[in-house]
């Protein structure tokens, strides 16, 4: 392993030293022509201006061009990482940041030739005895990290077999080390900045996700448990897992195509919204119900056809929540959904990290801003990925530190955002998403009611009691007196967010207490 951190490392190098060499040689012809122009006569100031700015544009738009080329070059893992910090403006300026949305994950088709040794490693010598056929000459897909071919089980049955690249997961957890390094760096040399954008925790969150690429039994589970919460999505499906092993996975093929490719005509309206808003539906259940989502459902993942239900594929790369941050997520997302800027800078807020500089007014005060702009928009007037990042920008700006989950939870609300616009464009998600919040309320309530969450609210109340017996007897005197108010008396708010905040319920605590109530009402009814 150590050799090929090693290799990777001078590979790296070598690509982001050209990538310097290149950004100083356009540095230095822009200055010469700059320089060159400011000496024209004054009558074509106004020309040698315009000329300058289109330079300065041009500039900018090589370089960005350079940095999608050498993250490409360097293969799956800075891919995934570009990919991510095309969602961070906090992060990126905005030229390489449209350029990044560019990043793709295909590379040039390598010879079935080539994978047959990973197949006999996997599968056994006789491994060509499990199917009738392989298309050996076109693969479906050629990825950096695997290419998936069509076959005939025996029977007559149509799959897939993805079939990992050899040696590229050495590569990619080397690159995995020598990210960690950096980021060990970056936080002993810039505290202020890492203290607002952990960058080892940012990344820890994505080697997570991408583990089970590099073990396709890893991405097996996921379809398994991703299979197993789509059943009550009619117009969703995921793809059976029919063989997996750490190279080599084996599945049922996804009926139709990709939506990105799809002609919406084809479809009846009530198809395509429905396949829409089940996608929405199961991507918010993810977030706030399961704490498990996919994190790139990009339109070439989401493949539907006319009459049928859509397939989600590719469940390599997915996103898990701790129950804290998907519940301080909820309120986040009523927010937005109510129009309500200064509650979405408060949810923020409690979600993430505040630093000592940070200024919580204006922060408020720019939410207040930004939100009545796009809380009634369509998928077709608005990029929610985009409303998205702008807040985690306004966050950062001024010194409010977001959770890490935030980079891939950016990542999958942009994807999702583009697969829905592609079939249902006039969908409108806080519509969406308040016609689901009564659902995942109940989800939460039965949570809450449930075995092993009952007993941890006992043991709390336990230790409440012992710690505050006072609060105890006057929470005991309320019920009494049928009068009980839940109040939650949050710590004193920092000076530079605008001194004490007034004492409010929690907003999860009563999400939580609203879905015991509907559960107490069906059961009842």
């Amino acid at each position: 392993m150590t050799s090929v951190v090693g290799d990777r490392l001078r590979l790296v190098v070598r690509v982001l030293g050209s990538l310097v060499a290149d950004e100083v040689g356009q540095a230095t012809r822009l200055r010469r022509r700059t320089k060159r122009d400011t000496r024209s006569p004054a009558e074509g100031l106004v020309g040698s201006a315009g000329s300058a700015a289109e330079a300065t544009a041009g500039a900018e738009q090589r370089r960005a061009k350079a940095v999608r080329h050498a993250l490409e070059s360097l293969g799956p893992f800075y891919v995934k990482l570009g990919q991510v910090l095309s969602t961070r403006p906090d992060m990126v300026p905005q030229s390489i940041r449209d350029e990044l949305q560019n990043l793709h994950d295909e590379v040039d088709v390598q010879p079935f030739s080539e994978f047959e040794p990973v197949l006999a490693r996997d599968l056994g010598a006789d491994w060509k005895l499990r199917f009738d056929d392989i298309e050996t000459v076109a693969p479906l897909g050629a990825a950096s990290l695997a290419q998936v071919y069509r076959v005939t089980l025996p029977g007559g049955r149509a799959a897939v077999v993805k079939i990992q690249r050899p040696g590229i997961r050495e590569g990619v957890l080397a690159d995995m080390a020598l990210m960690r390094r950096a980021s060990k760096i970056v936080a002993r040399v810039a505290p202020r900045f890492n203290e607002v954008i952990d960058i080892e925790a940012m990344l820890g969150s994505v080697f997570d996700a991408m583990e089970p690429e590099l073990d396709f039994t890893g991405e097996a589970r996921n379809m398994d448990e991703a299979r197993g919460q789509v059943r009550s999505f009619r117009s969703l499906e995921v793809p059976r897992v029919l063989h997996a092993s750490p190279r080599v996975l084996v599945q049922s093929l996804a009926d139709g195509k990709s939506v990105r490719h799809v002609d919406r005509a084809h479809f009846t309206d009530d198809e395509r919204v429905e396949i829409g808003k089940d996608l929405l539906r199961f991507m918010y259940h993810g977030y706030f119900v399961h704490r498990f989502f996919h994190a790139d459902p990009h339109a070439g993942n989401v493949f539907a056809a006319p009459g049928g239900p859509a397939t989600l594929i590719d469940w390599g790369m997915v996103g898990r929540l701790d129950r804290r941050t998907s519940l301080q997520l909820l309120p986040l997302f009523m927010t937005l959904a109510q129009n309500d800027g200064a509650g979405l800078a408060q949810h923020w807020a409690e979600m993430g990290r505040v630093t000592p500089w940070a200024n919580m007014p204006a922060f408020a005060a720019d939410m207040a801003a930004f939100v009545p702009k796009v809380s009634h928009l369509s998928l077709e007037d608005m990029n929610f990925g985009v409303a998205l990042t702008t807040v985690l920008a306004k966050a950062t700006k001024r010194g409010i530190g977001s959770p890490p989950a935030v980079s891939l939870l950016g990542k999958s609300f942009a994807n999702l955002d583009g697969s829905v616009r592609c079939l249902a464009p006039e969908i409108t998600l806080p519509e969406v998403f308040q016609g689901e919040v009564p659902k995942i309320l109940f989800a939460l309530g039965r949570e809450f009611l449930g075995r092993n969450q009952f007993a941890r609210n006992s043991m709390e109340l336990l230790l409440a009691a012992v710690t505050s017996p006072e609060q105890v007897r006057g929470v005991l005197s309320d019920v009494a007196n049928r009068q009980f108010a839940l109040n939650i008396h949050e710590p004193r708010t920092p000076d530079a967010m605008g001194g004490q905040r007034p004492t409010r319920p929690s907003a999860s605590l009563l999400a939580l207490g609203a879905a015991a109530f509907l559960l107490g009402r069906r059961r009842s009814g």
